[in-house]
């Protein structure tokens, strides 16, 4: 049965990579993947559990004695019924929440003009500046928002300015690898660092200090390479045209725009802060967010004479959001935690350790598959193959050293962040930010390959090496 899940799972993978040769959307690929890998599981559980979950399945046969006098193929079907499908629900729960909050806030910025204060701002049009200044914004944009949002939001921006279309695939292009290096260093910058945040491998005050510098490293390098090769000024677009139609943005006051933009980014920099306090999951400080914004709107609405028809309440920026995008991470996180219950991924990270024995090498590896592939499943294998490390496992472990690498805020963790949102930028599909600014621009596959991708390759390999110097040679 075991061999059945890998090749259903592989099949269901390879389907999402081809998406859009397929036309079929990952999302309903991701779903029913993970929904079958969980049937398939549940057959099995008699001769997977005894091997995969043994001590776990005998506390709870402990705390359930009327099930302990059950046959063993019926108390295997209610420990996976009633222990780890709760279980793995509740985990990804925590994930999904906090994404469904942080793109609801995003969402409600954008609609209401808060991030023209930004993009507002870029005046210069020579090439070497304005690349330098579109690097600079989307690094940091993109650690304090998303790099989908803020791939999106910069995108728009070079329409703006740029009117050659060969001139924002290059700048497209440096919004891609400078939003991936940007979300790798920030818990709430990428979807596989908050994945990471959420469920305890990493943590904020560890994070930053130490990623962020490999992070600017791996952007810094492409960008100051293409800087040698672009001269002279960029070409404006024929008609510079605004978001006139917009009635919204038009009634509103530059003054309320601004408050919006500055709630909302105060309320996901606050979501760390809040977990530190409060010790709650982060979800529980994007939802207080969400709450705080959404009142804040409605009385911004009481006092503003507008048409109820053209206003922008939350509860209309709700159905704006990407569920598509939630219901594929609801999938591929079912089929990745069906995987571990049956004992696959304790089996490959056990392979890993034998053949490879590195925890950056085994780190590069999935970095440079996270170009290939989508990055949520890699890490969500990742930490499905490694426990976060107790002091208890470290004392009994065959090699202590190695296994300190899997503590909270461990090498293995960190350095997993990294690999995995900077690796995505060697190619064009290996990144949501990617993906998204391929559809918005129409950037050649092949293109980005043969111009880009050595780029980004030197970026990810100096950044690895700048945070392998800080803990191998400095000991930081």
């Amino acid at each position: 049965m075991l061999t059945v899940m890998i090749f259903v799972f592989l099949v269901g993978y390879l389907c999402i990579a081809l998406e859009h040769p397929l036309k079929v959307n990952k999302a309903g690929t991701a779903l029913l993947t993970g929904t079958i890998l969980w049937v398939l599981y549940t057959f099995a559980a008699p001769d997977l559990i005894p091997s995969a979950s043994a001590e776990a399945f005998k506390e709870f046969l402990d705390s359930h004695p009327a099930i302990a006098a059950l046959p063993f193929v019926e108390q295997c079907t209610r420990f996976v019924v009633e222990h780890q499908v709760l279980d793995s629900i509740g985990e990804i729960a925590e994930t999904l929440i906090f994404l469904i909050g942080a793109m609801i806030t995003v969402e409600l910025i954008d609609a209401h003009g808060g991030f023209m204060f930004i993009t507002n701002r870029i005046k210069t049009n020579q090439k070497k500046k304005l690349l330098l200044l579109v690097a600079c914004i989307t690094f940091f944009m993109s650690a304090i928002l998303d790099n989908l949002t803020t791939s999106i939001v910069m995108v728009m921006l070079m329409r703006k300015l740029l009117g050659n279309y060969k001139e924002r695939w290059v700048f497209g292009s440096v919004i891609i690898i400078a939003a991936n290096s940007g979300g790798a260093w920030s818990p709430i910058g990428d979807v596989t660092t908050i994945m990471l945040w959420v469920r305890g491998n990493i943590s904020t005050s560890s994070t930053i200090p130490h990623l962020i510098l490999p992070s600017l490293v791996s952007a810094a390098v492409p960008v100051l390479i293409m800087m040698r090769f672009l001269h002279g000024k960029v070409t404006p677009p024929d008609a510079f045209t605004y978001n006139d139609n917009d009635e919204l943005l038009k009634e509103l006051k530059n003054k309320e725009k601004l408050s919006i933009l500055i709630l909302g980014v105060f309320c996901l920099v606050f979501v760390p802060i809040f977990k530190t306090i409060t010790h709650l999951p982060p979800f529980m400080g994007i939802l207080m967010g969400v709450g705080i914004l959404w009142v804040y709107t409605e009385l911004m609405y009481k006092r503003n004479i507008v048409n109820e028809d053209i206003k922008l309440r939350l509860s209309k920026i709700v159905r704006r959001i990407d569920g598509a995008t939630l219901l594929f991470f609801l999938g591929i996180l079912l089929a990745v935690d069906a995987l571990r219950c049956s004992g696959v991924l304790t089996s490959f990270a056990l392979w890993l350790d034998d053949t490879v024995g590195n925890v950056y090498a085994v780190n590069m590896i999935i970095g440079t598959l996270s170009s290939i592939v989508d990055n949520v499943p890699l890490v969500a294998g990742a930490i499905g193959m490694y426990p976060v490390a107790t002091e208890a496992m470290i004392a009994t472990a065959a090699d202590p050293v190695y296994m300190s690498h899997f503590v909270q805020d461990g090498v293995f963790w960190q350095f997993l962040a990294y690999c995995a949102g900077v690796g995505g930028s060697m190619l064009i599909i290996g990144s949501a930010a990617g993906v998204v600014v391929m559809g918005l621009e129409r950037i050649n596959f092949i293109w980005y390959l043969k111009n880009i991708s050595l780029l980004a390759l030197l970026g990810y390999l100096a950044g690895a090496g700048v945070y392998i110097i800080q803990n191998v040679v400095l000991g930081l």
